[in-house]
């Protein structure tokens, strides 16, 4: 069905993260993935969902250094180990309010969606329902999976097809799939666009390890945001929305790209690796 073309790990939430040729998938997730997050002093966790307030934190990147240790670099360059003081006094600065770095959930964390412009980029009943936050941004407030810093799904993958799709719909957009932040990219050559629509309730073998698709990803405002090198582009957003909006459990059609996965058998995974999809589980 297809190959493993990418794999990336995103060690401190919603910074840049990175490449790897193998990781080790645990019934976590990828080992080491979302270890930490940026927290303010009012229970946010850090998410450039709400890009007012937290997307500086795509200008930083984080890497791991040894399981349950991890490294940010600064947009100057300057590196600093998780949970040291200098790291948070750092962010602080970038952020305009105190902030620090955790690898512990808060019982009560709240995780802020700005409400985007476009069709299909919110549930309308949580449209409906949002909130007019101190800054004038319509924002809707939910939380991490317990215990983690998880949205939702603990992987997330893409496709390669649907990605070349949007790229013949949208020919002025960058649709690198660093933009998506996804955990596996998935080559699948030839065919049409978005064939991950058919796999929710299926089960995909890739490399040693053994997933289940839940559900589609429904796509917020961050591929639009400007990632490292890739500038912002806001049409990357309303091609999506465009082109793909499905329905997401009993949400209405959302605008979608990529798949969530749960784990059922946890194993390494490599660049190379064969995906193949069987019968649902």
């Amino acid at each position: 069905m297809g190959t493993v073309a990418a794999l990336r790990r995103y060690p401190v939430k919603s910074m840049l993260g990175e490449a790897l040729t193998a990781v080790k998938v645990t019934e976590e997730g990828l080992s080491g993935d979302r270890k930490f997050a940026v927290l303010d002093e009012a229970g946010a966790v850090g998410s450039a969902k709400h890009p007012r307030k937290w997307e500086p934190l795509l200008s930083c990147r984080s890497r791991l250094t040894a399981p349950g240790t991890a490294r940010v670099e600064l947009p100057d360059g300057t590196a600093l180990p998780a949970g040291a003081p200098e790291l948070d006094e750092r962010l602080s600065g970038l952020l305009g309010r105190r902030v620090s770095v955790s690898d512990k959930s808060p019982e009560h964390g709240t995780l802020e969606r700005a409400v985007p412009a476009y069709d299909g980029g919110v549930p309308d009943v949580l449209r409906a329902g949002a909130s007019v936050d101190g800054a004038g941004d319509a924002v809707t407030t939910g939380r991490v999976a317990p215990g983690t810093f998880f949205d939702h799904g603990t992987v997330h993958l893409v496709t390669t097809a649907s990605l070349r799709h949007l790229r013949r719909a949208y020919p002025a957009g960058d649709f690198d799939p660093r933009r998506f932040r996804p955990n596996l990219v998935v080559d699948v050559p030839g065919g049409p666009g978005f064939p991950e629509d058919a796999w929710p309730g299926s089960t995909l073998r890739i490399g040693e390890a053994l997933f289940r698709v839940t559900l589609p990803t429904p796509r917020c405002v961050v591929p639009t945001l400007s990632h490292g090198e890739l500038p912002a582009d806001p049409g990357i957003m309303r091609a999506v929305a465009r082109e793909h909006r499905v329905p997401v459990l009993g949400l209405g059609r959302l605008s979608c790209l990529g798949v969530y996965l749960d784990v059922l058998e946890p194993g390494a995974v490599r660049t190379g690796d064969a995906v193949t999809r069987g019968g649902c589980g």
